[in-house]
């Protein structure tokens, strides 16, 4: 097992997600996002089911990494008007290429809150 996640996430349109996507790589919360545009979602909210065409995000990160990714998200989110409840679920990565697991973990790093300074995730 690795320290390594997918975090999926979700937005409402096109350029949140690749503004949501821009804002976690720069602050090195995630080594990569990947983004699928115009994804059809069936679901249930509030009194009945609905449907939507939204943005899957695919984050790429830490599991020391998730709480400011959380975070970052739901601020994202606040800011924007986005989604009362965005989707944030973090999926735990069993295995994969060493040479892309070292390259994903060095590109994540954890600013410490009291110190300010960067830890590799």
């Amino acid at each position: 097992m690795t320290d390594a996640i997918v975090v999926l996430t979700t937005t409402a349109q096109p350029d949140e997600a690749a503004r949501l996507a821009h804002l976690l790589v720069e602050r090195h919360l995630a080594a990569c996002v990947q983004i699928v545009a115009a994804m059809s979602s069936i679901y249930r909210w509030q009194t009945g089911v609905k449907s939507a065409t939204e943005s899957l995000l695919l984050v790429k990160t830490t599991r020391p990494a998730y709480p400011m990714v959380e975070e970052a998200i739901t601020e994202f989110h606040r800011q924007t008007g986005g989604y009362e409840t965005p989707e944030i679920l973090a999926l735990p990565i069993e295995g994969g290429s060493s040479e892309y697991l070292s390259w994903l973990s060095s590109s994540v790093s954890v600013r410490s809150r009291e110190t300010g300074d960067d830890d590799p995730a």
